[in-house]
């Protein structure tokens, strides 16, 4: 590689790196906890997940739960329901806030997640996940969200915080890419840029696991950039560029334009309809897992059924679960999610999410993401150390001159 360019790479990876390296080592330290979101979460707030009647065997079925909490509170709406749980556990329900006719602006609930005894129906705790807050209940939704956010609050319609994340992970790629060129200027010297000079230590041991540790583990630095644009500026960016060379099946949220509407009024179809419909349509496809959980878009009047049976809500081993989408006033099937299937466009997307997770590789793959985030977070600290090390070094320099 001739001087020029060379020099010109070094100049813009330090630039990008200093960009990004802030960024990068908030989200790496963030993103090696929140793999394990619901183990930590779960741990930290048993009283958000252990019903305090115990394994009761008279539960309450988590239809009647949601109807229960509607009619305690008017002002809001049961969003998301699991239609099956685990023994001992609490109904965790998703809840969204109705129109206020006198305002025109939804209801200011304050929470948007309710912890229900299935035994007794009594809410045993609430909170607002993503809420900006290091108590309890909140550390790991707040984590979380910090992952992919920096909590930067949204304006106008634009979620600044996703997008700046997104091009901040649009630098990482182009980065990745400059200190691989710059880590082997020739030849001749790929042993260097391999090894970690352990005996030396200090400004030589820092400078090694900056480049060596940056090679080696190359291809999962360059996964995790690609797939964090993906996430961030999927809409945007990502499937834009993948429909050039495949052809996207649109989600039925892509289909249908978001109504004030909508959000005014109660869909025409019952749950129970819902789920119906849906368990015999999952029947004719020949799934096997029950409908595990039920969602409403109240924006888009769709409902949106999960198959999967307790112990695999999460689905931590895969591309996740299957999931029908139907009309809310006529239970038409108006679009589907079958993890593997569509187009290859189709599965690239659908892989974005399992892979920055470490899901599709199940527990080693979420031990691999939880390390991996660790060394994003010290690449970036020996980046700054070999950046301030050499500023002084050129102040000195032009002070004895």
């Amino acid at each position: 590689m001739r001087g020029g360019m060379r020099g010109a790479m070094v100049l813009l990876h330090r630039w990008c790196g200093l960009f990004i390296a802030g960024f990068l080592f908030v989200a790496g330290l963030t993103g090696a906890l929140i793999a394990w979101n619901h183990e930590l979460d779960e741990w930290a707030n048993p009283k958000l997940y252990v019903a305090a009647s115990g394994a009761a065997a008279s539960a309450l079925a988590p239809l009647e739960l949601a109807r229960r909490v509607e009619a305690a509170d008017p002002r809001l709406r049961v969003s998301f329901v699991p239609l099956t749980l685990e023994p001992g556990h609490t109904a965790m329900l998703g809840v969204a806030a109705r129109i206020d006719p006198a305002t025109g602006a939804p209801y200011v609930l304050g929470f948007n997640q309710l912890a229900v005894d299935p035994a007794t129906g009594q809410i045993q705790g609430q909170r607002q996940w993503g809420q900006i807050s290091l108590s309890r209940e909140n550390l790991l939704p707040f984590l979380y969200k910090l992952h992919y956010t920096m909590h930067i609050p949204k304006g106008w319609g634009i979620e600044f915080g996703v997008w700046l994340m997104g091009v901040v992970s649009a630098v990482w790629i182009i980065d990745c890419f400059l200190a691989l060129c710059i880590s082997f200027p020739n030849l001749r010297s790929w042993r260097k840029s391999l090894r970690f000079r352990l005996r030396q230590g200090g400004a030589k041991l820092n400078f090694d696991v900056h480049r060596s540790g940056g090679v080696w583990v190359w291809g999962l630095l360059l996964m995790l950039a690609v797939t964090s644009v993906s996430l961030n500026l999927g809409t945007q960016v990502m499937q834009p560029l993948v429909s050039v060379f495949s052809t996207l099946t649109p989600s039925p949220f892509q289909s249908r334009q978001g109504s004030r509407e909508r959000e005014l009024t109660d869909p025409l179809l019952r749950r129970e309809q819902a789920i119906a419909a849906a368990e015999a349509e999952g029947s004719r496809r020949g799934w096997t897992a029950p409908a595990g959980s039920l969602f409403y878009a109240q924006r888009f009047g769709i409902y949106g059924v999960t198959f999967h049976t307790p112990d695999d809500d999460r689905d931590e081993n895969g591309m996740g679960n299957n999931v029908l989408y139907l009309d809310g006033d006529t239970g038409t099937i108006v679009g589907e999610r079958v993890p593997g299937q569509g187009t290859w466009g189709d599965v690239f997307m659908q892989a974005q999410l399992p892979l920055h997770s470490g899901r599709l590789l199940g527990t080693p793959g979420r031990v691999l993401i939880s390390l991996m985030g660790i060394f994003v977070a010290a690449l970036s600290v020996t980046g700054l150390a070999i950046w301030v090390r050499k500023r002084r070094a050129r102040t000195a320099h032009r002070l004895r001159s």
